[in-house]
This record gives C-alpha cells, sequence and structure tokens, in this order.
C-alpha cells in the first residue's frame, strides 16, 4: 500500500520566515518515513513556491545563521481544480509530477499563513491540511480579535487598546489619555505578528514614539498592553482524542514557564537565537488546583476561537490569577520549542505528536 504524502509547507512572506523554516527542520527530522512520504514545499520570501531539499540540516537556526528558503528556479504547479490532487513541478528541464498529495501540514508563522490564507488557499483546492482552519487561523492571528474574542467568552485577559496610525494622527490626545490610563511599564505589539517581532517594553511615556514606530513597520494596528507582573507560564492544547470517551473536551498538556533573569522580556533574540537570561522550564512549578485552572482556562479559550488543530496558550500568573497573553494557532515547533516540549513531559514523543496531526489533518474533511 502506498504512504499518504505529506507536503510540509514552510517558509513564506512574512518576517517569521527563518523560524518557519527552523521548525520545518525540525519536522522534517522526526516525521516518521516509513509511514509517509514527504514532499517538502518552501515558499521564498517573494511568494514563489519550491520544491525544497528534503535536508533537516539545511534549516537548522543559530545566532550565525538564519535558515530561508531560496529561489532555486522550480515551481510548484498546484491541482488545477478540486478533483485533483496531484502535485507537479516544472524547472529548467520540463514539467514531472510529484504524484497525489494526500495532507498538506502548513508549517507557516505570521501573516500569508497562519492567518487563515493558506487555510483558505488549500479549501478552494480540497487539499486536507493540518491544523487550525480559515476562521480560527484568522482569529488567532489578530491580537484585538483574538482578546476581543476571549473577553466577550470570559476568558480573563490583559487590559489593553488598539490603535492604528491613522487613528493616532487624527485625534492623539484622544489616544494618549487612554494609553495613559493603562499606567506604566506597557507592552507595544503588532497587532498581527508573532515570536516577539516588533514587541518594545515601553517603561516611560517618551519611549512610546519609538515603540510605535517599531511595530507600526509589522502592521497598521498595533495594541498597548498593560505589563502584567507575574510568572509566564504557557502549555499546548489539542482537540479531544479520536476514541474520546470523557466528552469530547480539549487535551491540555503540562505547563512550561519563561523564566526571565537578565532581560527586560521574552524577546526574540532569547526565543531563537540563545541569548542569555531566559530559561524554559518544563514542567513549570505550579500547585496541582493551579494547574487544573490554567488547564481549565486554555482549554476555554481554545474552544472560543474554534476548537481546531493545535495551539500554545500562553499566560501571565499573578500567584491568585491566570491571565491569557495570546493563542497561537501554529506555536513554534522545533524539538525544543515549549509545544513541543509540554507535549513531551506530558507523556508525548516529538515524533507521535507529528504523527497524530497528520493524522488529524487526513481525516480532515474539506
Amino acid at each position: 500500500m502506498d504512504r499518504p504524502a505529506v507536503a510540509v509547507l514552510f517558509g513564506g512572506r512574512s518576517s517569521e520566515h527563518s523560524i518557519s523554516s527552523a521548525t520545518a527542520g525540525g519536522v522534517l527530522r522526526a516525521i516518521d518515513r516509513e509511514r509517509y512520504r514527504v514532499i517538502p514545499i518552501g515558499i521564498t520570501r517573494d511568494g514563489a513556491f519550491i520544491l525544497e531539499e528534503d535536508d533537516p540540516d539545511k534549516f537548522a537556526m543559530d545566532a550565525a545563521r538564519m535558515p530561508a528558503v531560496i529561489d532555486n528556479g522550480t515551481r510548484i504547479l498546484w491541482p488545477d481544480s478540486a478533483l485533483s490532487r496531484e502535485l507537479r513541478v516544472t524547472d529548467a528541464s520540463g514539467t514531472r509530477s510529484l504524484g497525489n498529495v494526500d495532507v498538506v501540514f502548513p508549517i507557516l508563522h505570521g501573516r500569508f499563513g497562519e492567518d487563515g490564507t493558506i487555510q483558505g488557499m488549500l479549501e478552494l483546492l480540497g487539499l486536507p491540511y493540518v491544523g487550525a482552519g480559515v476562521l480560527m487561523s484568522a482569529i488567532g492571528m489578530d491580537k484585538h480579535t483574538t482578546k476581543s474574542v476571549l473577553k466577550a467568552a470570559g476568558v480573563p485577559v490583559v487590559p489593553w487598546v488598539t490603535v492604528t496610525r491613522a487613528g493616532l494622527d487624527r485625534d492623539r490626545a484622544l489616544w494618549a489619555r487612554r494609553i495613559r490610563s493603562l499606567g506604566l511599564p506597557v507592552f507595544v505589539k503588532p497587532a498581527r505578528a508573532g515570536s516577539s517581532v516588533g514587541v518594545s517594553k515601553v517603561s516611560e511615556w517618551d519611549e512610546l514614539d519609538a515603540a510605535f514606530d517599531i511595530a507600526f513597520a509589522e502592521d497598521g494596528t498595533v495594541l498597548v498592553e498593560q505589563a502584567i507582573v507575574g510568572r509566564e507560564v504557557e502549555c499546548g492544547v489539542l482537540p479531544a482524542a479520536i476514541d474520546d470517551t470523557q466528552g469530547g473536551m480539549p487535551r491540555v498538556s503540562v505547563a512550561g514557564e519563561i523564566v526571565v533573569t537578565g532581560r527586560e522580556f521574552y524577546d526574540f533574540e532569547a526565543k531563537y537565537l540563545g541569548a542569555d537570561g531566559v530559561d524554559l522550564v518544563c514542567p513549570a512549578d505550579l500547585r496541582a488546583g493551579e494547574l487544573t485552572e490554567m488547564q481549565r482556562i486554555a482549554a476555554r479559550a481554545f474552544e472560543a476561537l474554534g476548537g481546531e488543530g493545535l495551539a500554545r496558550v500562553d499566560f501571565f500568573f499573578t500567584g491568585t490569577e491566570f491571565f491569557v497573553n495570546e493563542v497561537n494557532t501554529m506555536p513554534g515547533f522545533t524539538p525544543i520549542s515549549m509545544f513541543p516540549t509540554c507535549w513531551i513531559a506530558s507523556g508525548m514523543t516529538y515524533p507521535e505528536l507529528i504523527t497524530e496531526l497528520v493524522e488529524a489533518g487526513l481525516r480532515r474533511t474539506v
């Protein structure tokens, strides 16, 4: 029997291109090759779909090297209708078939991938895929919309103000009053970006304009959030298992904690380049009742956004209250990223986690 073909899709046009490429390296290394046939498809920074090398080492990331999808002249030709699942590739020697694709694993972070756009394309083509659908992806990518949906569902979120450049220009005094009501310090972040790209901590109000410039370079909408004094804890969420007999509740991993000791916050360098001043602890030191409450809120947040695919739910914990910071519908997925680390600590191996996600994608109806 032929192995199901998994198209691993990565790179992309967002500022998180390199993070996506590094994540793909981890998945390419761990996916069960006896069970699946893998087709690695890279998206260049210009948006070209190319047939990539099936080489996990090519996409390793360190402080001296940021992996990227480089245009090699090939072009992926997607099916020409929903009646076909045949992938083809064209290059200088002509066009050849890659066979039918059974499921697409879009390991894309940020805009043009994690935000529902690639999911919409795959829906139009009738191709099953891994992860959240169009709506959940779009909601999860937009921090303002995520917070609005969670707040309406009774999930505790950090107080925030959302601004646009046009709004600031129209009535700066009004927005200044609203923002200052949050108190200091605050975090300024793009509404639609991840991996801490474009995020600044503002400890004095005269730092606000510079923080806006950095955030607006990533997105036309920016959030100013009240800084919560507390621990940063995270957990992974998956839908109920296919053989679930416990009422179909989402599964939530143990908690991991980001311990920041020598930096202002958990920034890009600390997340991906091994910068000093941050320790990742998993499982986090939480009492049984605290972990239960965190898992309850994480499951509620996951379901409020759509309850599909997978998510990493990030919290601030004050010692008495959990506040949801973000819900990531395609979190970092390298073997040392917090999402797989939390599931490994919960008893699942990294290859098993990938297999479960792929199998769920194969069952998807589009």
